[in-house]
């Protein structure tokens, strides 16, 4: 496989990391700007969404694990709340999961590596 060749589950799951980092950066910001409680964990975590997006797209391993820790922090998170969050949130993190270390996305992100040492 090329390095330049991004397996398109990546692809999918660096877009959908990347618009809800900005959705959800742009939907909390007036919280922030309010200093309501919590509000700047919440800013955080949709910064850490755009970092993960961001990097999956330059082929960067950590940035997957990055990508999973997220999604598996929305499921604990989600327990707090109902059980059909938590299992919508459980699905996602699998498709997530998959997507990120199918055999294509596992060389891709290997080959990205190899090569900028």
């Amino acid at each position: 496989m090329s390095v330049r060749k991004r397996p398109v589950p990546v692809l999918i799951v660096a877009l959908v990391y990347l618009a809800v980092g900005v959705i959800g950066f742009t939907y909390h910001f007036p919280e922030l700007w309010a200093m309501r409680q919590g509000s700047l964990w919440v800013e955080l975590t949709e910064l850490l969404a755009l970092v993960a997006g961001t990097f999956l797209l330059r082929g960067h391993n950590w940035a997957r694990w990055l990508a999973v820790v997220w999604i598996g922090f929305h499921v604990v998170l989600s327990a707090f709340h109902s059980y059909t969050q938590m299992a919508m949130h459980a699905v996602i993190f699998a498709l997530i999961t998959w997507a990120l270390f199918t055999p294509s996305s596992r060389q891709y992100f290997r080959c990205v590596e190899s090569a900028k040492v």
